[in-house]
């Protein structure tokens, strides 16, 4: 067995498998120092912040070990558990004596706390007669997919297997309680039907995959009508996806919670896996269309309103007022990973790879120790990343985003080795019993040449696919130095197929222009503007690197100048974009007759940041939508 975040190894309706992330090293210098800080500033700090909050202390009290009650939030558990996770998986290619200890030590308090019958609550376990009466609102069954999930990783890093044992007694809890008895209800948080397939997938027990189609099937009933909290804030079953039945959704539900919904498609899809259910993938894939062409944010941020922290209607997505959690971001990276697994067809390596570099990476500052919950794409400068939240989810669920990166890089099939993500590295791959160690060489994500070196154990035939981004453009590929006459379409997985020998090597050169991109006309905030992109990555204007100028009064021309270049001393080393642009000086009334336009225009030059790199330095506005001065030229007057 190996270090699996997904083990599809034996899943019958999956095209790809996975690649043990112990068999991954990273050597690049964008991904691998950042799990560096991992390891020695997040991680830990987090640690002390969960004890600070009295999170462990929850179970603590429960063993007997402190006296006193529940404090805080009823789902806090969870927050303990993704920590738990994030720190498996760090663990696997990065030793530290001290984590493993304080790892082992968390573990046992967690273990000491469950109840003979399985169950695991540190706020209902105050409230016995209470448990599973409010799962409308209650968290319970997410918390336990979250405590099964942190136990895999425990497990299959090798590391405090006392989990796993809680984990499965928690397991076989679940299933006499809901599917064995003819309870019909579901969690009002998804999260469980991840955890139980992928439990299914550990132990082989098909009670754990039956009770994950469970959940599933019984959700869009509304059952949750029946099992709300007294006095708890409450919202439409959209809110919770539980109005109609998953197979019978069209489109997304306006109104949906972002994570609910999109942890709700990751569990969908580890099932499909496992069954080959035909109307639940239909239903999997309609809805991704919906999700990416009408409701989702140019940096792969998922949900567009405050209020419930929810996905709004089609077209919805308003900058500065983006809720774009976190959360919703890891989540779109792990529903897109999921449908990449199933098909292996690379428009969900893109988008699993948008979401990741823009709006999940930006959910972490560059020195590991302060979050953003809430992504806006436009600020006035009082959107500042904070140490911790009372409502701490998205903090280590972007750790064990981070922790797991390696194990999203590579996949196999039967006939080949797959690379998903431009990340300097080594792998080693087992391909029908040859050993093949592949070699990646690529300053990704600045650069678009990607080397990778094959050395199999033994000459041998198999295919080599390399992932054709769909933001690429003319792009050119080299065995051994020989250029390939192929036409690299975008979105697409190129193959090459031959008997490799030692050393051979295959070059992918993919130009990196800078482009200004459009809105569809409905995304009404975004009307005569523009985003700059290179690459995989969305670029920002920062007031610090404007002086001068309110950001929010800069403009660009469709034909502007514009140049890429690599900074080493600011943010870690960063390439910015720099060129011509205009200053708009608009001293009109607040509404006055178009044929009354005045406004006028001053020269400057600017310079745009990587979005994930915001607010990580002295406050101020930001942008990422530009007005395009082509629509001000009709009423400009240049100074």
């Amino acid at each position: 067995m190996g270090v699996f975040i997904i083990d599809t190894s034996r899943s019958p309706y999956a095209k790809l498998r996975p690649v043990s992330m112990s068999d991954v090293k990273l050597t690049d210098n964008f991904w691998s120092p950042r799990l560096d800080t991992l390891v020695n500033v997040t991680l830990p700090t987090m640690f002390t912040l969960l004890e600070e909050t009295s999170r462990i202390d929850n179970f603590r009290v429960i063993s007997g070990k402190v006296k006193g009650g529940f404090k805080g939030i009823l789902f806090n558990d969870s927050d303990v558990y993704k920590w738990i996770e994030a720190t498996a998986w760090a663990l696997v290619n990065r030793r530290n004596d001290q984590l493993i200890k304080i790892l082992s030590d968390v573990v046992n308090n967690v273990a000491e706390a469950q109840l003979p019958d399985g169950y695991i609550n540190t706020y209902f376990y105050h409230r016995l007669g209470e448990r599973y009466r409010y799962l409308r609102q209650s968290h319970e069954l997410y918390c336990a997919g979250h405590l099964i999930q942190a136990a895999i990783a425990c497990k299959r890093s090798g590391l405090c297997l006392r989990l796993y044992d809680a984990a499965l007694r928690l397991g076989n809890h679940i299933v006499n309680v809901f599917n064995s008895s003819n309870l019909i209800a579901v969690d009002g948080h998804p999260e469980i039907e991840m955890a139980m397939v992928e439990l299914y997938r550990e132990s082989r027990d098909r009670r754990f995959l039956e009770e994950a189609v469970f959940q599933v099937e019984n959700r869009g009933k509304g059952v949750l009508r029946n099992f709300r909290m007294p006095g708890s804030w409450d919202a439409g079953d959209e809110h919770f996806i539980d109005h109609k039945p998953l197979k019978d959704l069209r489109e997304v539900p306006t109104g949906a919670h972002a994570v609910r919904f999109l942890y709700l498609m990751s569990g969908a899809a580890d099932i499909f896996m496992e069954t080959g259910d035909k109307a639940l993938w239909e239903a999997l894939s309609r809805l991704w269309v919906d999700v990416t062409g009408t409701r989702m944010y140019i940096t792969g941020g998922v949900g567009s309103r405050y209020e419930g922290e929810s996905i709004g209607g089609p077209y919805e997505l308003p900058n500065d007022r983006a809720y774009s959690e976190t959360c919703a971001a890891v989540a779109n990276v792990m529903w897109n990973y999921r449908m990449l697994l199933a098909t292996g067809d690379a428009k969900y390596a893109d988008i699993m790879e948008l979401a990741l570099y823009n709006a999940a990476l930006a959910g972490i500052s560059l020195d590991g120790k302060s979050y953003f919950y809430v992504n806006p794409l436009a600020s006035r400068g009082e959107h500042r990343r904070q140490p911790w939240f009372d409502v701490a989810c998205c903090p280590p669920n972007i750790a064990r985003l981070m922790a797991s990166l390696p194990g999203y890089i590579y996949s196999t099939s039967s006939g080949g080795v797959w690379i998903h993500l431009y990340v300097a590295s080594e792998a080693k791959v087992n391909l029908n019993g040859n050993i093949v160690e592949l070699n990646v060489n690529t300053d990704y994500p600045w650069g678009g040449e990607v080397k990778v070196t094959v050395n199999p154990s033994k000459e041998d035939e198999f295919t080599v696919y390399l992932r054709i981004p769909g933001w690429s453009r003319g792009g050119k590929l080299f065995i051994n130095g020989k250029e390939q006459d192929l036409e690299l379409t975008p979105s697409m997985y190129v193959g090459v197929k031959r008997a490799w020998r030692n050393g051979d090597e295959l070059t992918l050169r993919i130009p990196m222009p800078i482009e200004l991109i459009a809105s569809h006309t409905h995304v009404l905030a975004n009307t005569s503007r523009v985003a700059i992109k290179r690459g995989p990555l969305v670029y920002c204007l920062e007031q610090v690197d404007n002086p001068g100028v309110d950001v929010w009064n800069i403009a660009l021309k469709s034909t502007c100048h514009l140049e890429a270049r690599y900074v080493k001393d600011i943010l870690n080393g960063v390439v910015v974009i720099e060129g011509d642009a205009y200053e708009v000086r608009d001293q009109g009334e607040l509404y006055r007759p178009i044929n009354g336009i005045k406004v006028n225009l001053r020269h400057i030059k600017f310079r745009a940041i990587p979005y994930y790199a915001w607010a990580n330095r002295d406050p101020g506005p930001m942008m990422v939508w530009v007005p395009l001065i082509d629509y001000y030229s009709k009423f400009a007057n240049l100074i």
